[in-house]
């Protein structure tokens, strides 16, 4: 990639920065040592790291080093919330939290190779630093003033919850893993968020304070719909990228579902499509918009980086499944269940009368409107059509985990459980 700036301007991926053209100079004269730094506030990593995670492997791609830096002594602090003073977790909740982000890391940029990401933890230059050592070799290079400007600091100052000097103080430490990083690896570009500009900077301006060397800063946006509104969330939550937190079959449906009028952005952001790729969807979402095929590929391409090809096709499989595809019984127990969790549901047994069963999971008002359905062929047991009225559940309708699939028309799913 000969211009890797203009890459990721192409793809919305640069918010702020510093002179753009000294740093685009840089990149285009040979490999650079670069960082983007991850606290463990949480035991998994979300959808927005990636845009992060993002960036990195596509400097990576264009030849230069990464340093993926997880906050062991930074997550102990917290970066100050807009709102309210964090909770602070124990030393053994954020060394495990700290193995979890790693594991999750090392799926996500290469760590083999000519330019292979290192991992890197601040506690091992933070941990055995003193009070003192804190404030005559870091504290005496940060002017209060400027500290008390912060965006965050400043909103924090006019609340009532006010700013703890733990909390002021995380800035300082964020500075001073760039210097350490500096001084240990060469490193001279950070990169991260956009809400953290202010520490970014702090980070550089340390460096200039103690060594007199100008190194470099980027952030990425905030990633927002077309409507303006923040991307993410789903209605339980986050869109965590641990599986057992949140099932890549809904990680799928996630980017799946993704809107017309979003999809595109979301393309050039979360995939390594090339621009001729991304352009010919483009045209499709316009021309074709029923065939979602650019959902299917921002779907394919995102659960595949964080989960697997395997687990992505599994899922897939599942998806089409549900909705009249072949394979159902085919499913692992696993997967189905993630499937069909959030399905509406109800328990029967072997003998139950197929049209009370879809009475009982509220997808007809009574068994007589259910035989009326029936009546008109839109009645399917594991996506196969009820043909007699008097049906009953067999044994071998049931599914791996114990489940029947009801399905009234065709998007009107339930689920029977058999005990």
């Amino acid at each position: 990639m000969k211009d890797v700036i203009e890459e990721l301007e192409w793809r919305g991926l640069i918010a702020q920065h510093t002179d753009i053209d000294a740093l685009r100079e840089a990149l285009n004269s040979g490999p650079v040592t670069f960082y983007c730094g991850f606290d463990p506030t949480a035991p998994s990593l979300h959808h927005g790291h990636l845009v992060a995670v993002k960036v990195m492997r596509h400097l990576q791609l264009a030849g230069h080093n990464p340093l993926v830096l997880v906050g062991g002594a930074t997550g102990l602090i917290g970066d100050p919330r807009p709102s309210k003073e964090r909770t602070l977790n124990s030393r053994d909740v954020v060394a495990d939290w700290v193995d979890s982000l790693k594991n999750q890391l090392l799926g996500l940029l290469d760590f083999e190779g000519e330019h292979a990401a290192r991992l890197v933890n601040n506690l091992e230059w933070t941990a055995n630093m003193s009070a003192i050592d804190f404030l005559r070799d870091l504290g005496k290079y940060f002017r209060l003033g400027t500290m008390l400007s912060k965006d965050i600091v400043a909103r924090r100052l006019d609340s009532e919850e006010g700013i703890s000097y733990t909390e002021f103080s995380y800035q300082i430490l964020q500075a001073h893993d760039y210097l350490e990083l500096y001084r240990k690896y060469g490193c001279t570009l950070e990169v991260g968020g956009n809400d953290q500009w202010g520490n970014l900077v702090g980070g550089m301006d340390l460096i200039r304070r103690v060594t007199g060397d100008s190194v470099h800063v980027m952030t990425n946006p905030l990633i927002t719909k077309s409507d303006g509104t923040k991307f993410g969330k789903s209605e339980g939550g986050a869109i965590w990228l641990n599986p057992k937190m949140f099932s890549p079959y809904k990680f799928y449906q996630f980017w799946l579902n993704i809107a017309d009028e979003d999809v595109i952005h979301m393309l050039k952001v979360f995939t390594f499509r090339t621009r001729e790729e991304i352009e010919e969807l483009e045209v499709q979402v316009r021309q074709a918009p029923y065939r979602r095929d650019a959902q299917r590929t921002l779907a394919r391409d995102v659960t595949s980086w964080v989960h697997g090809e395997e687990t992505m096709q599994r899922v897939e499989d599942a998806s089409k499944a549900l909705f009249g595809g072949t394979g159902l019984a085919d499913l692992d127990a696993e997967t189905l269940a993630d499937a069909v969790a959030e399905l509406p549901t109800a328990q029967g047994a072997i003998g139950d009368s197929i049209v009370s069963l879809f009475a009982a999971t509220g997808q007809e008002k009574g068994i007589g409107a259910a035989r009326r359905t029936q009546k008109s062929g839109g009645l399917n047991v594991n996506n196969v059509k009820v043909e007699d009225p008097e049906a009953v559940l067999r044994a071998e309708d049931i599914l791996p985990g114990g489940v029947v699939l009801l399905r009234k028309g065709k998007k009107n799913l339930a689920t029977i459980r058999v005990q």
